[in-house]
């Protein structure tokens, strides 16, 4: 690999790694959704870099553009733009501390143990990943579960206009009393 692609694709995971622990240690919401935007960003440059476009521009489009309103959307509307200055868990740093090195272990073993190829890799014909050939499989194989999609998603989109539609008066008819 050339020494500038090295420094490059270096770049880019120390952009994404700092990213992401900005969207961590932040307290402003807004600030941390931001830093998730650049992430996703990242990733998806990434993604570009190792010759997965449409994976890319996936990325872009549904998580940095969609679910990134969508977050934006729900904090704004809830009012949670500061995170409390206090714990509201009592000791659930020294728990996600726990849980980030049992997560570093894991990967080290899988790293040091799985990554033992046995035979050759198999070869992927140049059209794998194409958008027509993404395209067929979800539709024909994973229909179900894209229409599943689809419907949880139309669901929620019909919650937030629901919950953002001022409310409106409805004139109760009352029968009239006769004397």
């Amino acid at each position: 690999m050339p020494v500038i692609g090295t420094i490059f694709y270096v770049f880019l995971g120390i952009v994404a790694i700092g990213s992401a622990l900005g969207m961590l240690i932040n307290r402003n919401a807004i600030y941390a959704a931001l830093f998730l935007v650049l992430n996703f960003a990242t990733i998806a440059v990434l993604y570009l870099a190792l010759g997965a476009p449409f994976i890319a521009l996936t990325q872009i489009t549904v998580y940095a553009g969609a679910i990134m309103v969508l977050f934006l959307f729900v904090i704004t509307l809830l009012g949670a733009e500061k995170l409390p200055g206090y714990e509201p868990i009592k000791g659930h740093r020294l728990v996600a501390i726990g849980m980030a090195l049992v997560f570093l272990v894991e990967l080290a073993l899988f790293y040091f143990v799985r990554n033992q190829t046995t035979g050759p890799i198999p070869f992927l014909s140049a059209e794998f990943g194409s958008p027509k050939n993404i395209g067929v499989v979800m539709f024909t194989e994973y229909l179900l579960p894209f229409e599943v999609v689809a419907f949880i998603l139309l669901s929620a989109t019909v919650g937030a206009i629901m919950l953002t539609k001022p409310d409106r008066k409805v004139p109760v008819n009352l029968p009239q009393q006769q004397d």
